[in-house]
């Protein structure tokens, strides 16, 4: 099977060159998943939107990294559920959440409890998610705007996740501590 490329500034197609250049601003460098997508500059500026997007959720970080770990866990992604346990320390998330997440025990707050599990219905469910589930996400206090917002998690998680797997995403030398 043909290896994919992990693309820098040089090696990238034009049309991914200036999509390089914004990791790289917004990153300090290129994250090798953004080398990887940028064989095809439309999934990596994509992603990128969809990055920025869900970052712009009504979600705070810890919120933000359950929707994110949830699906990576699920999806058992190598280079995601690393990369993004970094991104929930620099997001000062508490790490025994994260770890939580990854091992799947038991989060010790409701409401986070409520968002992974209806993540999680999301993605198993393809989108059919039960009334039951649903009274529980809103009695939990979250709203339709939340549960539109984790689309935008599960989509960007999606490419993610899914390119990981058959890119086989080598893991960035920053991220490497959180392997397990």
């Amino acid at each position: 099977m043909k290896k994919f490329e992990v693309h820098d500034q040089q090696s990238g197609p034009a049309a991914s060159k200036p999509l390089l250049q914004k990791s790289v601003d917004v990153f300090g460098s290129i994250p090798n998943l953004h080398g990887v997508m940028a064989e095809a500059p439309t999934a990596l500026a994509a992603y990128q939107e969809l990055h920025e997007q869900f970052l712009n959720t009504s979600f705070s970080a810890e919120e933000k990294t359950v929707v994110w770990q949830s699906i990576n866990v699920e999806h058992d992604c190598h280079y995601c559920v690393p990369a993004h346990s970094a991104i929930a320390r620099a997001m000062k998330v508490d790490g025994k959440l994260n770890d939580a997440l990854r091992d799947g025990e038991a989060l010790g707050d409701e409401k986070l409890e409520v968002l992974r599990d209806t993540t999680l219905a999301i993605v198993r469910d393809r989108g059919v998610v039960s009334d039951a589930v649903l009274k529980r996400f809103y009695d939990a206090g979250y709203t339709q705007q939340n549960l539109l917002e984790i689309i935008v998690g599960v989509a960007q998680k999606v490419m993610s996740n899914y390119i990981n797997h058959f890119a086989q995403t080598p893991v960035d030398e920053q991220f490497k501590p959180f392997v397990r």
